[in-house]
This record gives C-alpha cells, structure tokens and sequence, in this order.
C-alpha cells in the first residue's frame, strides 16, 4: 500500500519548503481488503477486456461509410374507373419520377379531375369564399389557400350556396372523395431493384450490395427473402412493408413513407467477404392515433392536352402512394497500433488508481483504521541525533 511519508499541516511555510514525501509499503493481512483489492482489479479487467476490446473493439481504428444509391422499380397494375375507364399501369404511370435515386415513389391511389380548362367557375365555399352579393368579393383578390384569382363576382356554387368566382383551371379539384380502397393494388406485387454501391475511404475498401459471384441469370430470378436469399437486392413492396409491421392495402390508401435502412458496418480485420450489407425496414411518417391531422403521404401533377381547336385541357392527380427512402449508413473498423496503445495506457491507469480506492476504504471503512493509520505515515527528521531511527505517529 502506497504511504505519505510527511505532512505539513502542522509545521511552518518555511519547514515545509525543505521536506519531501517518498512511498512506503506495508503489507496488511485482511481478507476483508483483499477481496476488495481483487474485486476491483477483475472488475477493471472485464471492462477492458470485455467492454473496450470486445464491444467497442477500441482497438480499431474506424471510417464512416459514402455511399450512392440508384434504384428501378418493375411491375404493372390495372385500374377501371369513371374518371379514367380502364387502364393499364407500367412503371412510367405509377413511378413518380421515373428515375428514383436514393428514394422512389409508387403511386396505390388517387383522386382524378379531368377535363381542367383555364376559365371562371364558382370557388370551393369556405369562410372567406362565401358571399352573398358582388360587394362581398373583391376583384383580383388571391388567397394562397384558394384556388385562383377572384373575378369579383358572387356565383351559385350550389341553390343555397354562393361563392366568389374565380379564374382558375375549371372544374376546380374536389380531393374528399378519396377511394376507400387503393386503386392500385396490385403494387404490392411490384418489385425494386435497389443498386448501392459503398467505399470506407481511409481503408481504400470498395464494395456492392450486388456481391461479386451473382450473374445476371439470378437477377432475373431472385426476391429477397431475409431466411432464403438475404442478399438478393430485388424486393417485393408488399413484403418490405410487412417487415415493417404494417399491411400494404391499409397504407395504399392514404401513403406513407417507408424506410429500406442498409446497413454497412463491418470488421475489416475479417475477409472481404464477411463484410456484406444488412436490410431492415421501418415505417418513418407519423401514424399515431391522437396526432392523425394529414396522414399519409400525397401530391398533385398534371397531364396537359390540346384540344383539336388548340384550347389547352389538362387532367389533374392528387396521387397517395408509398415514398421509400433508403438510408444507407456504417462504420468500419481495422487494427491500429496508435488507438490500441492509447485504450492501453487508459487500461494501465485505471489499474493504478486501485491501490488509492483501497487506501481510502482501509483509512476509512476498516474497524482497525486508527491502527492503520498510526503505521501508515512515519517523520523523518535528520537533524534528530538519532537520525536513521523513525518516529511514527
């Protein structure tokens, strides 16, 4: 046990100047300290071993991962409706926009208004939009919540309704007649190929999802199958958003947002091929019950004609569907002498901070503290003339 060999407490600036504190051992026989002593000593070398080296493997040293991702969706659907008859869907109608790179769209449902021409009609009746006479709108008024701009006058919207009219792309979009069931259903039977390419630069490592032995034979028949084939980089939708704890038909119908999360960490002390990505899927948008203000996931686009007497016509698509986002992350760690040393002395010093724990449990908890104490500092003083001989206190 280290001891302080002086103090002073009690002596003068001047004589305390001239001193100088050495260490002592002394040996104390105590199952009681001695267990503490080991305790701490194992306790310090499971957390090194076991924790630093084995969980954090701060023997490493570590890169994050930069990675590009490109993906291509396959799959065709078939719709009869009023708005627009029967159809036939392929990846250009329903893929939104067509070349999706880190993430991809599928539109499953939607709300249809064709025959748009720029002309007057009758506004959508809200607070501000009803009126009961010309005076009550004001021409060339436009409200960012509305749909064009006021012509300054007061319309039939409905026998008992009037509203401003406005000039805007007529009929205006009614969007709360949203199908119960998704139009599109048979995109869960749609597929995506998810290309992602990754490089851990301070490594000068290179690698892609799409492993060095697959051919395009298995390409054209593989789907991902966690169990089966978990590294075949085509995914059925329906199956993706089933690993995220949701049903495919009840998320079509109002859309939601999708997370392909791949991830890249990996050990590079080990052979390059036992560094390969791993899938897993989660839903991202908010679907809580007490907070369902505008669920799901939906935008507008267009399709614009011309008439064979040259008049502009459009049809517009409110479109549900699912956003897939793929969010690709990692870190890889390899052998380095310099943070292998440095978690070392870290080790070297926590074991030497053991002796000071049981001097202050043997000076402080121990029955026989005053006993240690008395043996544990011992004065010197060479102008005794009995220099050599030791006076403890």
């Amino acid at each position: 046990i280290t001891q302080k060999m002086g103090s002073c407490s009690s002596q003068s600036c001047q004589s305390c100047f001239f001193e100088y504190e050495t260490e002592r051992m002394i040996v104390v026989k105590s199952k009681v300290v001695g267990s503490v002593f080991r305790l701490i000593q194992f306790l310090i070398l499971v957390y090194v071993i076991g924790y630093v080296c084995v969980v954090q493997k701060s023997y490493q040293e570590t890169d994050s991962v930069i990675s590009s991702v490109t993906t291509k969706v396959k799959g065709t659907g078939f719709t009869n409706t009023s708005d627009l008859g029967a159809r036939v869907w392929d990846v250009a109608d329903y893929n939104i926009p067509p070349q999706g790179d880190s993430s991809f769209f599928v539109l499953t449902n939607m709300i249809v208004t064709p025959n748009q021409t720029q002309s007057t009609c009758p506004e959508l009746p809200n607070q501000s939009t009803i009126c009961m006479s010309d005076s009550d709108c004001l021409e060339g008024s436009n409200d960012v919540r509305g749909n064009g701009i006021q012509t300054g006058l007061c319309m039939n919207y409905k026998e008992t309704v009037k509203t401003c009219e406005v000039l805007s792309w007529c009929p205006l979009e009614i969007d709360i007649n949203l199908p119960e069931h998704a139009l599109l259903a048979a995109a869960e039977d749609f597929t995506v190929l998810i290309k992602n390419s990754v490089t851990y630069p301070k490594f000068n490592f290179h690698k892609r999802n799409i492993l060095p032995d697959v051919n395009s034979s298995y390409l054209k028949q593989c789907e991902f199958n966690r169990k089966t084939d978990p590294y075949c980089p085509i995914f059925r939708l329906k199956d993706m958003v089933s690993e995220a704890e949701e049903d495919f038909q009840t998320m079509a119908i109002r859309g939601g947002v999708l997370g392909i999360m791949i991830d890249w960490s990996c050990d590079l002390d080990w052979p390059e091929h036992h560094c390969g990505p791993k899938y897993s899927f989660r839903r991202l948008d908010n679907k809580i019950p007490e907070n369902n203000v505008a669920p799901g996931y939906n935008f507008r686009f267009a399709k614009y004609y011309k008439t064979t007497d040259g008049r502009e016509t459009r049809t517009l698509i409110k479109a549900y569907g699912i956003l897939f986002d793929v969010i690709v992350f990692g870190t890889a760690g390899k052998f380095n002498m310099v943070p292998t040393i440095v978690n070392l002395g870290a080790a070297l010093t926590f074991l030497s901070l053991v002796n000071a724990v049981c001097n202050w449990f043997l000076l402080t908890c121990t029955k026989r503290r005053d006993y240690y104490s008395k043996h544990k500092f011992t004065y010197l003083d060479n102008t005794d003339d009995n220099a050599g001989e030791s006076v403890s206190y």
